[in-house]
């Protein structure tokens, strides 16, 4: 992210000597980084001439370089207020939302930039950034090359895509866009990312040599500020790892979350977050069970700033799919005309298996995979108004006209990605949600319904940084609880939709595994195709957690899991206790 230095706009107006004077000093403060002069400076500037947009610019500024990001808003928002079309304010105040949590205010902030500069190089690389946090890769991903193909040199465009890229473990293509041909020479801060980025794409290649002359490069530009000394230290551990030194990673691991603690109210979010999502994952590998959770517990407890949950409005949203799309709605109301049986939905909760059904089904030479798809979350929007319980009275009262043409723009949609194709897989888990509106508006689509022990569901969801919006995810009493009202809104719609809906365990995959695969093409009127058993041999790219593991054959390493971490699982087992997948008996919480 990146916040802009102070533009002129328009010429400021004579109100006072004072006001110039101290919008000039606070200018000079800033640019020497002497940041409680320099809001000093700027409040008298700010006094002295209350009309003028760029003193309370430089005040958000102040307050931003000294963490209060709080402040640092209420005066970006002032600025505006006094100049709507200021690009740079409106990217400065996004940048404070976004670092309060507020990510979607964020967002619209950098499409107010956009909307005054279209083409703006921080508000464009900004808003890729935060379009991946929020959970759409794809429109991040074609944003950041529009951007790049307009404006080569835009460094937080290729830094911002370079890290989608490493999140996907596309290590090759992040290096490429970091070329030195493309090196910041005049931007440090810019010119340490790089480097750091870098850096983690030859270690994700195995290059460990050339990582470690890129990361002296970096150690040669000078103390490192405490903001990215996480980061550093994470390189260290993985080029530590890869030298086969387990001692010298522990010790990083160990500096690493001393040099976490210390980051201090500069630090990005999401470099918190990640930092503490990696060491988790280390402290797993050594077996340092509890260390490694402390660290996932800490990494959602910074993501439920920005993803609150309630589990009133959530019980309030599945009891209206249960009572007003019953069955009878279905028998009895008007539902779309077509029969198409090209769509086929797998869904679940997250970490249940999706990704793997996807990859099997779409080896088939009739099969497309389309991965996760937000089409049917929109659709739900859309013709529901919202996304709560009054969204899904809404969508219970459509006419056949209505769904008619709802039908027609989604097959159109969606047959567009592979016109060759009988199937087109939406593997998106969380459309369970939504399968509603599948009944209404695609009454001839089958439904595959990934199940999976709810307990390593649970830890898996727990111990992944999904990107999009999660909120049930971050305390382990509400994951237990809504991996529950999954349940039983699965149970409904077995009942109520005219789809077919099969369950498939992940389980089934490792006990019988021709057996299961006949059944799932058996349920989508799919002919065998041995192309399905070798689904782990194919190039296809997978922008889920779940690359890894599909592209090896089907192992049982993910079953019973949640063993190892028991104890600190026990608020989500608590509350699936009452589940009779689970225990008849409800154990007492510790």
């Amino acid at each position: 992210m990146s916040s802009q230095t102070i533009a002129p706009g328009a010429p400021i107006s004579p109100a006072a000597g004072l006001a110039e004077t101290s919008l000039k000093a606070a200018i000079a403060h800033l640019a020497r980084g002497e940041t409680q002069a320099a809001l000093r400076a700027a409040s008298a500037a700010c006094h002295a001439a209350p009309e003028l947009p760029q003193a309370h610019f430089a005040y958000g500024q102040a307050w931003a370089a000294l963490g209060q990001h709080g402040n640092a808003e209420r005066a970006f928002a002032a600025a505006i207020q006094l100049k709507p079309d200021w690009a740079e304010a409106w990217i400065d105040y996004g940048v404070a939302r976004y670092r309060q949590g507020a990510i979607e205010d964020a967002k619209t902030a950098m499409r107010q930039a956009l909307r005054h500069v279209p083409g703006h190089p921080a508000a464009r690389a900004n808003l890729g950034a935060f379009l991946r946090l929020t959970g759409e890769p794809e429109a991040a991903e074609a944003l950041l090359r529009q951007t790049l193909q307009q404006e080569p040199q835009n460094a937080g465009a290729r830094l911002n895509l370079a890290a989608d890229l490493l999140q996907e473990e596309r290590a090759a293509e992040a290096l490429d866009l970091l070329a030195d041909a493309h090196f910041p020479q005049n931007d440090p801060r810019a010119a340490r990312h790089w480097l750091l980025q870098q850096a983690l794409a030859l270690l994700q290649l195995g290059r460990a040599e050339q990582a470690r002359a890129v990361l002296a490069r970096l150690a040669a530009l000078g103390p490192l500020p405490r903001e990215i000394a996480p980061l550093w230290l994470w390189r260290l551990v993985l080029l530590a790892q890869a030298e086969g030194d387990l001692p010298r990673a522990c010790e990083h691991a160990a500096r690493m979350e001393r040099a976490l603690e210390a980051m201090g109210p500069e630090a990005v979010p999401e470099h918190r977050i990640m930092a503490h999502y990696d060491l988790a994952k280390f402290w797993s590998g050594q077996g340092a069970h509890a260390r490694a959770f402390g660290h996932w517990a800490a990494g959602h407890r910074l993501l439920s700033r920005s993803q609150p949950f309630s589990r009133e409005n959530h019980l309030a949203f599945v009891e209206a799919n249960r009572t007003m799309l019953d069955r009878a709605r279905f028998e009895t109301g008007p539902l779309a005309q077509n029969r198409d049986r090209a769509p086929v939905f797998i869904v679940g909760m997250p970490r249940s298996g999706a990704t793997l059904i996807e990859q099997i089904v779409s080896a088939h030479a009739q099969a497309h995979g389309a991965g996760e798809r937000p089409a049917l979350g929109r659709a739900f929007f859309a013709l529901g108004g919202g996304d709560g319980a009054d969204a899904v009275r809404r969508i219970a009262a459509l006419d056949r006209p209505t769904l008619d043409a709802a039908a027609e723009t989604y097959l159109r949609e969606m047959k567009a990605l592979a016109p060759d194709k009988t199937r087109i897989i939406d593997k998106m888990p969380g459309n369970f949600n939504c399968l509603g509106l599948v009944g209404l508006m695609l009454p001839g689509a089958r439904i595959i319904h990934c199940r999976r022990d709810p307990r390593d569901v649970g830890l898996s969801i727990f111990t992944f940084r999904f990107h999009g919006a999660h909120g049930y995810a971050h305390d382990l009493g509400d994951l237990g609880w809504y991996i529950g009202q999954h349940d039983r809104l699965m149970a409904h719609w077995k009942q109520a939709l005219p789809n077919p809906i099969l369950d498939v365990a992940l389980a089934d995959w490792v006990r019988d595994f021709d057996g299961t695969l006949a059944r799932v093409l058996a349920h989508i009127d799919l002919p065998p195709d041995p192309n399905c058993a070798r689904f782990h041999e194919a190039e296809s790219r997978v922008r889920t957690v779940s690359r890894a593991q599909v592209r090896q054959p089907v192992n049982a390493r993910g079953l019973g899991r949640w063993k190892t971490y028991e104890q600190e699982l026990a608020p989500l087992i608590a509350e699936l206790s009452y589940s009779p997948k689970i225990s008849r008996r409800r154990p007492a919480r510790r």
